[in-house]
């Protein structure tokens, strides 16, 4: 019998206000991914429709800790707003690794934004000063409901300041984290870059972050460059600071250095190590107050395997969702 699970019930599952239970999730799956073995995770394969200015990812994984696959099917479509549609949207299909039966289908819209707040949460609490009080974020649309969710449970986050061109969206972010008792502040970029934290959540093509905003000891999670041509961070911010990526393959071809590294500006030897490395104890997060520090982004199919394993166990134990015999 294979379980289906659609949004509403995977929101109650687990809702926003548990994020921390992602956090945990991801963790586990970074430093799972860091060892470097039992974890098969190919990097995501892109189908790109240019007249519609979208396109579709494929992303399977395998974890021989779970013994289970996943395989997410997830779109990326900047205009959808206009259609009153979602940008992003995703599917997840869960099989047993033993036998290869597919277990669930679940709705991986929530899943992707929660488990990609919950990556940026880790990066903080690896790369971010632990006296960091303050946070900026740059685009307020869904992955910054997230971001700032999944940080303030890491770090005593004391002020929260946020830019985007769009006001409405601002105002929406603003209603939705209200809820959470979470308050956030209009900023302008220049000072909304001039914190502790900086999240960049936006689609933008060319650099957005100044290199002359960026004060020492700052932690930037660059979340918005997933494909190649994307990019929000001034390369030369890159070149003074510790970057750390989810994934080589996926971050050179598709993350915030992928531009910089195909117009030469960097090379892989500017990339200190990968997240997983650092959770897992093979490499130094932050070494000192001063040091600037980057978490480049793209996302990985393993974070969306651990999370959507949490979910599907927790829904069997409480007897959520639907059965069906294919």
């Amino acid at each position: 019998m294979m379980l289906i699970l659609n949004q509403k019930q995977i929101k109650n599952i687990i809702p926003l206000s548990k994020i921390k239970t992602i956090v945990d999730c991801v963790e586990k799956a970074f430093s799972d991914y860091g060892k470097g073995e039992k974890i098969q995770m190919p990097p995501k394969i892109y189908l790109y429709f240019k007249e519609y200015n979208g396109d579709l990812r494929i992303m399977p994984s395998f974890s021989s800790y779970l013994k289970m696959a996943g395989t997410k099917i997830v779109n990326v479509h900047p205009e959808n707003f206009k259609r009153g549609l979602p940008t992003v949207m995703a599917v997840i299909v869960l099989n047993d690794a033993k036998n290869g039966l597919p277990l669930a289908l679940l709705d991986g819209t929530y899943i992707t934004g929660m488990r990609t707040g919950a990556a940026g949460a880790v990066a903080v609490k690896y790369l971010a000063r632990k006296n960091a009080r303050t946070l900026g974020v740059v685009g307020a649309g869904q992955q910054a409901i997230y971001q700032i969710a999944a940080i303030t449970k890491v770090r005593k986050i004391k002020e929260i300041f946020v830019f985007d061109i769009n006001k409405q969206t601002i105002q929406r972010l603003k209603q939705i984290l209200n809820k959470e008792k979470i308050e956030i502040k209009n900023a302008d970029i220049k000072e909304v870059a001039r914190k502790d934290i900086l999240v960049t959540t936006t689609p933008s093509r060319k650099p957005i972050i100044r290199k002359e905003w960026i004060l020492p000891g700052v932690h930037i999670n660059a979340i918005g460059a997933d494909a190649p041509g994307k990019e929000e961070i001034d390369p030369q911010i890159l070149k003074q600071a510790k970057v750390v990526v989810d994934d080589w393959a996926q971050a050179s071809h598709s993350g915030e250095i992928n531009v910089p590294l195909e117009k030469g500006i960097i090379t892989q030897k500017d990339v200190y190590s990968s997240l997983g490395e650092i959770v897992c104890g093979k490499r130094l997060g932050r070494e000192n107050d001063t040091e600037i520090t980057i978490f480049d982004s793209t996302g990985l199919a393993i974070q969306d395997l651990y999370t959507a394993n949490l979910v599907y166990r927790k829904a069997k134990r409480r007897k959520i969702g639907r059965e069906i015999n294919l």
